[in-house]
């Protein structure tokens, strides 16, 4: 089978190298200079330094010539998901779609699945793939679990066996718009779990954090058709604990800077990295106003990302909230 990757970032390159110890796999990405780079060192020296690409993985940045393939994989930040859609509409349409991109979009807070039916139409073979999983551990070949999520459960379930290995464990599910939300809302949650650890509040705050933010990301799921359990596999409470406490988290290392009293700029531009929920916070924040969902963790997140509070002013005010039942 042949599986053609769109993004050649840290992910891109990691689920490239997972999925071509059992099929044919081309790695495409928009920069020239990027893919002659990739092509001289067999290695992403910017993305995953270290780690080897083997002889068989293919390298392109012509996108036309990349998208002949069984399945489209799109591995771009969201930011791109539109452009990269659109374009493989048009130069091999019908072929079925993946995207594993995380996120509400800027501007209009869609979630993935709303841009793709868009640009490739609603009857589109398509899907997200999410989960607990950092790029490094999957290049290396350690274990992880990760969720294919569809509206046509029997989609999830080809895609699932036709992808799954021995390093790589994969999971159908249906429920496409909870996965997304919990893809996307957790690394709001990350943000703010930086902050109380680099504040020092320690492991009791860390854990009562998790627990209700997971409470948030479900109310806006369920409000906007997700499923509850949903948010007790893999691409709910799995991911959100992954990213909330995994040092290798961009979100978390962006809330632990910000409470260094780092200003936001400056720490983008030493991440190096995209940290998709820096861009996302404000679109989930809007959201769940509009639908009339209570989401005070990503409030708090919102007003510090965009200057309105310090980190230590938004943390005082969630603990000042009255109690609630649980």
């Amino acid at each position: 089978m042949r599986i053609a990757v769109f993004g050649a970032g840290a992910w891109g390159t990691a689920l490239a190298l997972a999925f071509s110890r059992n099929h044919d796999v081309v790695l495409w990405s928009r920069e020239a200079d990027e893919i002659a780079a990739l092509a001289a060192d067999r290695e992403n020296r910017r993305y995953l330094p270290g780690i080897s690409l083997p002889a068989e993985l293919q390298l392109s940045d012509h996108l036309g010539d990349a998208a002949q393939a069984d399945l489209h994989l799109v591995v771009t930040p969201l930011a791109g998901l539109r452009s990269t859609a659109r374009a493989l509409q048009a130069a091999a349409p019908g072929t079925p779609l993946l995207w594993a991109c995380k996120g509400l979009e800027a501007g209009t807070a869609k979630l993935p699945h709303q841009i793709v039916a868009e640009e490739l139409g609603s009857d589109a073979r398509c899907g997200v793939l999410t989960g607990p999983s950092f790029a490094v551990e999957v290049a290396q070949g350690l274990p992880a679990a990760v969720t294919i999520a569809a509206r046509d459960l029997e989609f999830a379930r080809y895609w699932v066996h036709a992808l799954h290995n021995n390093r790589l464990r994969l999971y159908a599910n249906d429920d496409l718009v909870g996965a997304e939300v919990g893809g996307a809302v957790k690394n709001v949650m990350a943000i703010a779990a930086g902050v109380a650890d680099g504040m020092g509040f320690g492991l009791n705050a860390r854990a009562a954090l998790i627990t209700r933010g997971l409470a948030e990301i479900t109310r806006l799921g369920v409000a906007l058709g997700g499923r509850r359990d949903t948010f007790m596999g893999l691409a709910g409470l799995g991911d959100l604990v992954l990213t909330c406490t995994g040092d290798l988290s961009r979100n978390r290392r962006v809330g632990l800077l910000l409470a260094e009293g780092k200003t936001l700029p400056d720490i983008l531009a030493a991440l190096g990295h995209v940290a998709e929920g820096v861009s996302t916070t404000h679109e989930v924040a809007t959201l769940a106003a509009r639908l009339g969902v209570d989401m005070p963790i990503t409030n708090a997140v919102d007003g510090v990302l965009r200057g309105k509070l310090v980190a230590r002013e938004a943390v005082e005010q969630l603990l000042a909230r009255d109690p609630k039942q649980e």
